[in-house]
């Protein structure tokens, strides 16, 4: 399930960037850049190269779900059309590495308006596959409370945190965007289950706001107040930290006070345990799709809708055995730590305590 904050459009035009006559005319005629690259370097990669360069190897996969959808005729004032490999490869390169339009369009042979329309085709193809991104029900849902129960806590449908994006201040507004670490940001929201496999994402929201605003500004709560609750059958849960509110359907630690029986603390460490699976599948996202460490755009429906394309990618490698490397990769980026300013629902409470008392 995907959600941002932004209209989900795209104009055709390119006020992110230069047009490729516009860069012509700076430089004084065609910019040199890199010819053959893909022929003469890419496709001579082995396996562990490619994934070295693009961070992935499920390329081929995902090409063919795509392929139909980016293979329309992408032509730029007379320059030949982009075949639908090379354009996946461009975008791709993108969301893998730190790299700069500039840098990319270099070593692809491309303008840069037109790096910049084949990174937004491929994204809006990427998001058309809205099944690699589903709350889980029926057989998928036992299998993920089955996973849950193994790690120690019983009744977990996925575990829910928010991670920061940081992109550059912008220019309206931009004192909202600062988060509590000191940099403008952009909040991503996300599920996942014991496999580390997002079930939802929620990107957009200002980096300012507190976990538990984002929560109950995202559909994830719509979820959790409907009058018919389908989402969470079976006094199913999902777990969060202790920035979030406690109720029948998220479960978060006890507040220590310093007296804490050992009861709580072990519901504590148990919870933080299986918890933990939503940290990890945030540091192989950031990990894999470097462009999240620091998201360079302008306009913002754009980098929501990165973010969340490079989410649909992280579930697409899970699913083809796809392992990046995690080596020095803890992701420790909780958007806000402090306890929510909000009163727990006794029924949350209750539960909770219900719950420690079967963890005995």
């Amino acid at each position: 399930m995907l959600e941002t904050l932004y209209e989900l459009f795209w104009s055709s035009g390119t006020s992110e960037s230069d047009t490729d006559s516009d860069e012509c005319e700076r430089y004084g005629g065609k910019r040199p850049k890199i010819t053959k690259y893909v022929e003469d370097v890419v496709d001579k990669f082995s396996d562990f190269e490619f994934k070295e360069n693009f961070r992935m190897n499920s390329f081929n996969y995902v090409l063919n779900l795509i392929k139909d959808d980016i293979s329309t005729s992408l032509v730029d004032r007379g320059h030949p059309t982009i075949n639908a490999k090379n354009q996946l490869l461009i975008a791709i390169w993108y969301f893998a590495t730190p790299d700069s339009y500039r840098s990319l369009c270099s070593r692809f042979n491309i303008g840069r308006a037109t790096g910049i329309r084949c990174v937004r085709r491929v994204t809006e193809a990427i998001l058309k596959i809205q099944s690699i991104i589903s709350w889980p029900t029926g057989n998928t849902m036992e299998t993920v409370l089955n996973g849950y129960l193994n790690m120690g806590f019983p009744g977990v449908i996925g575990c829910i945190d928010g991670t920061y994006i940081p992109i550059p201040t912008p220019k309206e507004n931009g004192l909202s965007y600062i988060c509590r670490k000191n940099f403008a940001a952009i909040i991503l929201q996300a599920v996942c289950d014991h496999n580390l496999m997002f079930t939802h994402c929620y990107a957009g929201e200002v980096g300012s706001r507190h976990d538990a605003t984002v929560l109950k500004r995202s559909e994830i709560w719509q979820y959790m107040t409907a009058e018919k609750d389908d989402k969470s059958p079976n006094d199913s849960h999902l777990l969060g930290d202790k920035a979030y509110p406690c109720t029948p359907q998220l479960i978060t630690p006890y507040k220590d006070n310093g007296y804490l029986s050992n009861e709580q603390k072990n519901f504590n460490y148990l919870l933080s345990k299986s918890r933990s699976t939503i940290e990890r599948a945030f540091a192989i996202l950031k990990r894999r799709f470097r462009i999240l460490n620091y998201l360079d755009v302008r306009r913002l429906d754009s980098g929501c809708k990165y973010i969340i394309a490079c989410c649909v990618l992280h579930n697409i490698c899970i699913l083809q055995d796809d392992i990046i490397n995690m080596e020095h990769a803890d992701h420790n980026d909780d958007v806000q730590n402090n306890i929510a300013d909000v009163p727990e629902p006794e029924t949350g409470a209750n539960k909770r305590n219900r719950l420690c008392q079967q963890l005995i």
